[in-house]
């Protein structure tokens, strides 16, 4: 999941905190693997989800409070893993 700020910095910082406790709440839930700024920070961010139909991911996305206030968008990229490192097979293979 690709998230790109649609505004400015002002723009976003009224959200983050609403942004931090959606991220943590699927974190918590496993659903949310990874997550961070983009580098450089302005453009946004990246999450990988794991679990969800890629419907599913699009009805998360749509929750974020980022989106909800029309200050980012997310592109959902969904990938078939290939291969993967041995450490991380119990995490992927939930689908």
């Amino acid at each position: 999941m690709i998230v790109r700020y649609t505004g400015d910095a002002e723009d976003v910082e009224p959200h983050v905190a609403g942004h931090v406790e959606y991220l943590e709440r699927h974190h918590a839930a496993g659903t949310f693997l990874v997550s961070g700024q983009t580098v450089p920070e302005e453009l946004g961010g990246a999450i990988v989800a794991v679990g969800v139909s890629r419907e599913e991911a699009e009805r998360i996305a749509a929750a974020d409070p980022f989106v909800v206030a029309g200050v980012a968008e997310y592109e959902i990229v969904t990938i078939e893993p290939g291969r993967c490192h041995p450490a991380l097979e119990p995490l992927v293979k939930r689908v």
